[in-house]
């Protein structure tokens, strides 16, 4: 296991507005749900970011790839870390709050541990990987609750589609560690939105049609918000906190992004979480402390 690096004051001040963009990121796609459909919202997220990152790439003067290796390993990123989730996301979210959303979110970094555990050797299957994420899907199971067994509704599949987004960003993590670690971040992260935006252009264009820029002042600043904010804004963060504070402690995002969603869902869009979302985050709380180990170093020592 990695060894843990202290939070100091600016990687922690860093780290809450990481979790505050990106849990905006739920609250900018139900806004942006009310005039664009799930899979539209995607292609703007992604397409908008792109110049903006390559702007930055060329003022850090960071040499673009020519491999067709590594051009190829960016389509496939940008399908498992963007173009999949974000569609499977932003539907669900047509059938439940964002809230919930960014709840059952919360569970990607306990599936990241097994999957990685599966399929990296040096990332092994340990039992806190396994019981965390056990209690991940115990705090899942709370959540659907009892009649999802009998019964199945879009709240069921919009709950289970959120879960396959978050399966994807697993296997995004293991693509982006064995094919794309000798890469700058930055250049990765310009590659992997390069590459969805050419995925998602097509599958918009068959599915929704071409998309209407007639739109609120509202959503158009919505959709910004995620591109800009959510995305640019949120890659640049994330690679200044693993630089300074490493990977362990950027993993805390994971449990800082539910409050501020619900936060947003519930002053701005009048959401409510109901008990049993509550309960099953805290179930899945549980499960993030036993994945990361840091809660028994702290009992043994």
């Amino acid at each position: 296991m990695e060894k843990t690096v202290s939070l100091d004051i600016k990687s922690a001040t860093m780290l809450g507005i990481l979790a505050a963009v990106w849990g905006g990121s739920f609250f900018f796609a139900e806004i942006a749900l009310r005039e664009v459909p799930p899979m539209t919202i995607a292609l703007h997220r992604v397409f908008w970011a792109l110049p903006v990152l390559a702007l930055i790439v060329i003022i850090k003067r960071y040499t673009i790839p020519r491999s067709p290796k590594i051009l190829g390993a960016y389509l496939v990123m940008g399908a498992l870390n963007n173009a999949i989730p974000f569609s499977l996301i932003f539907w669900g979210q047509t059938q439940i709050d964002s809230g919930l959303a960014s709840i059952l979110n919360a569970t990607t970094a306990m599936f990241a541990a097994v999957i990685a555990g599966l399929l990296l050797k040096d990332e092994p299957l340990t039992r806190n990987k396994i019981v965390g994420a056990a209690l991940g899907l115990a705090g899942v199971a709370f959540i659907m609750g009892p009649t999802a067994l009998r019964s199945f509704n879009p709240s069921n599949l919009a709950q289970l589609a959120i879960l396959g987004a978050t399966l994807s960003y697993a296997f995004a993590g293991v693509w982006g560690k064995t094919t794309l670690s000798g890469q700058p971040p930055l250049m990765n992260a310009l590659g992997m939105v390069a590459g969805s935006s050419l995925l998602m252009i097509p599958i918009v264009l068959l599915t929704d049609g071409v998309p209407s820029f007639d739109l609120s002042k509202t959503v158009w600043s919505a959709l910004l918000g995620l591109s800009i904010l959510s995305t640019v804004l949120a890659y640049i963060l994330y690679f200044a906190i693993l630089r300074r504070a490493g990977a362990a402690n950027l993993l805390l995002v994971t449990l800082l992004i539910p409050p501020f969603a619900v936060s947003l869902g519930v002053v701005f869009l009048g959401e409510r979480m109901g008990v049993e979302a509550w309960i099953g985050f805290i179930v899945i709380a549980v499960g993030f402390a036993v994945t990361d180990g840091r809660l028994f170093q702290f009992r043994q020592g």
